[in-house]
């Protein structure tokens, strides 16, 4: 058996989470409001009801991503499902006004691999939605990276308390990155050692060539 250590495996970003993944396990724990289409008798006890009170049709719900997800079915109409409030039209207004004076770590650690989630469920605002959580990403991005490259051996709390997981990953990687050069340009690096994307795509494109 390999004594590796084990790696950490990056969240997705798209309409399927991976359960390799720990923040995409955490993510689909996240919970959405929907609204039962049927008499859903089996339901109950997950939800902390006794396991025969059946929920009547119409009963509004709080469900976590992955039981919504195993739930919707247009065809059959088991549930509906709502926006979250972050995601609806008026707070797409304060995005597009204005993405960097948004706290998206207190309104939803992972605003954009759950809003990601929700193009799953057929909704006729899916447009203006995927359109919102990519722009409001370009117009943090520039931010989140100049924050990062100017914070060397600083504490940094503070700048990354408004930002959701993704965004923190992302300032995470520009720190090491400003860290590794600073200190091989003091001498205390021996070399510069390709990184881990560059290694990844040099150990695919020998698996391609053996196979």
């Amino acid at each position: 058996m390999s004594a590796e250590a084990y790696s950490a495996v990056e969240p997705g970003l798209g309409p399927e989470e991976s359960f390799l993944s720990l923040p995409d396990l955490l993510m689909s724990h996240e919970r959405m409001p929907c609204r039962a289409q049927a008499a859903l008798p089996r339901l109950a006890l997950a939800l902390g009801k006794a396991p025969l009170d059946a929920l009547p049709e119409g009963t509004k719900l709080e469900l976590p991503l992955w039981l919504a997800k195993g739930l919707y079915d247009n065809k059959q109409r088991i549930i509906s499902v709502e926006l979250p409030a972050v995601y609806k039209e008026s707070w797409r207004t304060v995005f597009s006004a204005d993405a960097n004076v948004v706290d998206l770590h207190k309104l939803g650690p992972y605003y954009y691999a759950f809003g990601s989630q929700m193009l799953n469920f057929d909704s006729p605002e899916n447009a203006e939605l995927a359109q919102t959580i990519l722009q409001t990403f370009i117009s943090r991005f520039r931010r989140i990276m100049d924050s990062s490259q100017n914070a060397f051996n600083e504490d940094t709390s503070a700048l990354v308390a408004r930002l959701d997981e993704m965004e923190r990953g992302l300032f995470r990687a520009g720190q090491k990155g400003l860290n590794d050069f600073q200190g091989w340009e003091m001498g205390q690096a021996s070399q510069i050692t390709a990184s881990s994307l560059v290694q990844n795509y040099r150990k695919r494109k020998h698996s391609e060539l053996d196979a």
